[in-house]
């Protein structure tokens, strides 16, 4: 997947999570709507990882499709 791609993933994704909860404003959201926001989350964030992983390989001179989607456990792990 190339930079511009995963760029347009996380655009896409972040604006549907923003659109979720601003429909919600004031109110919570379902069970079923709180998985996907859930879901959102993670998936931004191994995106989100995959792109950093390319810009530091490209950064050092590396091939930046030696990146690797990482698996939730390891990106949610990870210490802010």
């Amino acid at each position: 997947m190339e930079d511009e791609e995963i760029i347009h993933r996380i655009g896409a994704l972040a604006e549907e999570e923003k659109e979720l909860e601003e429909r919600h404003v004031g109110e919570g959201l379902s069970d079923e709507e709180q998985v996907r926001r859930g879901e959102l989350e993670v998936t931004l964030d191994r995106l989100w990882d995959l792109l950093r992983q390319r810009r530091a390989l490209r950064q050092v001179g590396r091939d930046p499709d030696e990146a690797a989607s990482r698996s939730e456990g390891t990106v949610e792990g990870y210490l802010q």
